[in-house]
Protein backbone atom coordinates (compact mmCIF):
# COMPACT_ATOMS: atom_id res chain seq x y z
CA UNK A 1 0.00 0.00 0.00
CA UNK A 2 0.82 3.30 -0.41
CA UNK A 3 -0.58 6.23 1.17
CA UNK A 4 -0.15 9.89 -1.02
CA UNK A 5 0.75 12.41 1.60
CA UNK A 6 1.20 15.79 2.59
CA UNK A 7 3.40 17.41 5.15
CA UNK A 8 1.99 19.24 8.01
CA UNK A 9 0.21 21.28 8.51
CA UNK A 10 -2.02 19.12 6.45
CA UNK A 11 -4.56 18.16 8.42
CA UNK A 12 -6.32 14.84 7.03
CA UNK A 13 -3.46 13.34 5.83
CA UNK A 14 -1.58 13.79 9.46
CA UNK A 15 -5.00 11.76 11.06
CA UNK A 16 -4.27 8.86 8.56
CA UNK A 17 -0.62 8.73 10.10
CA UNK A 18 -1.33 9.16 13.35
CA UNK A 19 -4.09 6.22 13.30
CA UNK A 20 -1.16 4.28 11.38
CA UNK A 21 1.13 4.72 13.45
CA UNK A 22 -1.55 4.27 16.66
CA UNK A 23 -1.81 -0.07 14.95
CA UNK A 24 1.90 -0.44 14.39
CA UNK A 25 0.76 -0.05 10.23
CA UNK A 26 4.30 1.10 8.20
CA UNK A 27 3.27 3.14 5.15
CA UNK A 28 4.70 3.94 2.25
CA UNK A 29 4.31 7.66 1.89
CA UNK A 30 4.35 9.82 -1.46
CA UNK A 31 4.32 13.22 -0.94
CA UNK A 32 2.29 15.42 -2.50
CA UNK A 33 3.03 18.96 -2.47
CA UNK A 34 0.37 21.09 -1.95
CA UNK A 35 1.93 24.90 -2.41
CA UNK A 36 2.66 23.33 -5.66
CA UNK A 37 -0.72 22.34 -6.61
CA UNK A 38 0.69 19.02 -6.98
CA UNK A 39 -2.68 17.69 -5.65
CA UNK A 40 -4.91 19.30 -8.61
CA UNK A 41 -2.49 18.26 -11.76
CA UNK A 42 -4.30 15.76 -14.24
CA UNK A 43 -2.14 12.93 -12.82
CA UNK A 44 -3.12 12.91 -9.18
CA UNK A 45 -7.02 13.84 -10.02
CA UNK A 46 -6.89 10.23 -11.78
CA UNK A 47 -6.31 8.47 -8.03
CA UNK A 48 -8.92 11.30 -6.67
CA UNK A 49 -11.12 13.33 -8.85
CA UNK A 50 -11.45 15.68 -6.20
CA UNK A 51 -8.00 17.01 -6.35
CA UNK A 52 -7.33 16.38 -2.57
CA UNK A 53 -4.78 14.08 -0.17
CA UNK A 54 -4.33 11.77 1.41
CA UNK A 55 -5.03 8.73 -1.14
CA UNK A 56 -4.83 5.45 -0.16
CA UNK A 57 -3.19 3.63 -2.98
CA UNK A 58 -3.34 -0.55 -2.70
CA UNK A 59 -1.56 -2.91 -4.59
CA UNK A 60 -3.64 -3.92 -7.24
CA UNK A 61 -4.37 -0.07 -7.93
CA UNK A 62 -7.49 0.54 -6.28
CA UNK A 63 -7.85 4.25 -4.79
CA UNK A 64 -9.48 4.86 -1.35
CA UNK A 65 -9.84 9.24 -0.47
CA UNK A 66 -11.15 10.54 2.67
CA UNK A 67 -9.30 9.69 5.86
CA UNK A 68 -11.96 7.93 7.70
CA UNK A 69 -12.63 6.01 4.86
CA UNK A 70 -8.57 5.13 4.53
CA UNK A 71 -8.55 4.84 8.31
CA UNK A 72 -11.77 2.35 8.70
CA UNK A 73 -10.10 0.19 5.46
CA UNK A 74 -6.95 -0.15 7.67
CA UNK A 75 -9.22 -1.14 10.96
CA UNK A 76 -10.52 -3.58 9.28
CA UNK A 77 -7.40 -4.97 8.22
CA UNK A 78 -5.67 -4.57 11.75
CA UNK A 79 -8.67 -5.19 14.19
CA UNK A 80 -6.64 -5.49 17.11
CA UNK A 81 -6.21 -2.10 19.08
CA UNK A 82 -9.32 -0.70 17.79
CA UNK A 83 -9.31 2.74 17.61
CA UNK A 84 -13.46 2.98 15.87
CA UNK A 85 -15.03 1.31 19.21
CA UNK A 86 -14.65 -1.79 21.14
CA UNK A 87 -18.53 -2.13 21.62
CA UNK A 88 -21.90 -1.17 19.29
CA UNK A 89 -22.41 1.93 21.41
CA UNK A 90 -18.70 2.72 21.43
CA UNK A 91 -18.91 2.40 17.31
CA UNK A 92 -21.59 4.50 17.85
CA UNK A 93 -20.30 7.61 19.68
CA UNK A 94 -16.85 7.29 17.91
CA UNK A 95 -18.69 7.99 14.89
CA UNK A 96 -21.05 10.61 16.97
CA UNK A 97 -17.89 12.96 17.59
CA UNK A 98 -16.06 12.07 14.51
CA UNK A 99 -19.18 13.85 12.89
CA UNK A 100 -19.20 16.23 15.31
CA UNK A 101 -16.02 17.45 15.26
CA UNK A 102 -15.71 17.98 12.02
CA UNK A 103 -18.78 19.71 11.52
CA UNK A 104 -18.60 22.27 14.84
CA UNK A 105 -14.85 22.74 14.67
CA UNK A 106 -13.36 22.17 11.88
CA UNK A 107 -16.09 23.49 9.87
CA UNK A 108 -15.29 27.30 11.36
CA UNK A 109 -11.93 26.20 10.77
CA UNK A 110 -11.48 25.09 7.18
CA UNK A 111 -13.42 28.26 6.48
CA UNK A 112 -11.27 31.07 8.30
CA UNK A 113 -8.34 29.21 6.62
CA UNK A 114 -10.30 29.28 2.79
CA UNK A 115 -11.28 32.52 3.00
CA UNK A 116 -9.16 34.83 5.68
CA UNK A 117 -5.47 33.28 5.62
CA UNK A 118 -3.42 34.84 3.07
CA UNK A 119 -1.84 31.62 1.99
CA UNK A 120 -5.32 30.32 0.69
CA UNK A 121 -5.78 33.87 -0.96
CA UNK A 122 -2.93 32.51 -3.49
CA UNK A 123 -4.97 30.01 -4.92
CA UNK A 124 -9.19 30.50 -4.07
CA UNK A 125 -11.38 33.39 -4.53
CA UNK A 126 -11.48 34.72 -0.64
CA UNK A 127 -15.00 36.17 1.07
CA UNK A 128 -12.68 38.13 3.97
CA UNK A 129 -15.51 39.00 6.05
CA UNK A 130 -17.20 35.43 5.88
CA UNK A 131 -13.61 34.34 6.75
CA UNK A 132 -13.26 36.32 9.77
CA UNK A 133 -16.75 35.72 10.84
CA UNK A 134 -15.65 32.05 11.59
CA UNK A 135 -13.49 33.06 14.51
CA UNK A 136 -16.22 33.62 16.69
CA UNK A 137 -17.81 30.20 15.65
CA UNK A 138 -14.24 28.84 16.05
CA UNK A 139 -14.13 30.29 19.56
CA UNK A 140 -17.30 28.94 20.80
CA UNK A 141 -16.46 24.85 19.34
CA UNK A 142 -13.14 25.28 21.72
CA UNK A 143 -15.30 26.33 24.27
CA UNK A 144 -18.42 23.74 23.93
CA UNK A 145 -15.23 20.86 23.78
CA UNK A 146 -13.64 22.24 27.04
CA UNK A 147 -17.51 21.81 28.29
CA UNK A 148 -17.64 18.32 27.17
CA UNK A 149 -14.01 17.23 28.42
CA UNK A 150 -14.64 18.32 31.93
CA UNK A 151 -14.99 15.00 33.58
CA UNK A 152 -13.38 13.02 30.42
CA UNK A 153 -9.14 11.43 30.09
CA UNK A 154 -10.27 11.42 25.79
CA UNK A 155 -13.01 12.27 23.93
CA UNK A 156 -15.63 9.56 24.20
CA UNK A 157 -14.17 8.83 27.89
CA UNK A 158 -11.19 6.53 29.10
CA UNK A 159 -11.07 5.42 25.58
CA UNK A 160 -8.41 7.11 22.87
CA UNK A 161 -10.07 6.88 19.47
CA UNK A 162 -9.87 8.10 15.60
CA UNK A 163 -12.37 10.91 17.26
CA UNK A 164 -9.18 12.17 19.12
CA UNK A 165 -7.10 11.92 16.54
CA UNK A 166 -9.43 14.19 14.56
CA UNK A 167 -9.97 16.50 17.14
CA UNK A 168 -6.01 16.99 17.24
CA UNK A 169 -5.51 17.33 13.73
CA UNK A 170 -7.96 19.67 13.61
CA UNK A 171 -7.13 21.63 16.96
CA UNK A 172 -3.65 22.17 16.01
CA UNK A 173 -4.23 23.55 11.93
CA UNK A 174 -6.26 26.09 13.68
CA UNK A 175 -3.55 27.23 15.73
CA UNK A 176 -1.31 27.06 12.21
CA UNK A 177 -4.37 29.43 10.78
CA UNK A 178 -4.22 31.55 13.69
CA UNK A 179 -7.07 30.25 15.94
CA UNK A 180 -5.42 29.19 19.16
CA UNK A 181 -7.22 27.14 21.78
CA UNK A 182 -8.67 29.98 24.02
CA UNK A 183 -7.86 31.49 27.73
CA UNK A 184 -10.26 29.59 29.87
CA UNK A 185 -10.38 26.14 28.26
CA UNK A 186 -8.42 24.00 31.01
CA UNK A 187 -9.85 21.07 29.84
CA UNK A 188 -9.45 21.29 26.44
CA UNK A 189 -5.71 22.30 27.01
CA UNK A 190 -5.20 19.17 29.26
CA UNK A 191 -7.02 17.19 26.89
CA UNK A 192 -4.36 18.38 24.28
CA UNK A 193 -1.26 18.32 26.14
CA UNK A 194 -1.96 14.29 27.11
CA UNK A 195 -2.84 13.58 23.48
CA UNK A 196 -0.20 15.16 22.27
CA UNK A 197 2.04 13.44 24.51
CA UNK A 198 1.65 10.02 22.58
CA UNK A 199 4.26 9.23 20.49
CA UNK A 200 1.80 8.66 17.43
CA UNK A 201 1.09 12.27 17.46
CA UNK A 202 4.48 12.97 16.01
CA UNK A 203 3.69 10.89 12.51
Amino acid sequence: MKLYNSAMPAPNPRRVRIFAAEKGIDLQLEEVALMKREHKSEEFRKKNSLGQTPVLELDDGTTISESVSICRYLEELHPDKPLFGRSAVERAQVDMWLRRVEFALMGPVGNFWRHAHPYTAKVVKQFNDFGESNREGAEAAFRWLDRELEDRTYVIGDYFSVADITALCTVDFAAFAGLEMPEGTPHLHAWHARVSSRPSAAA
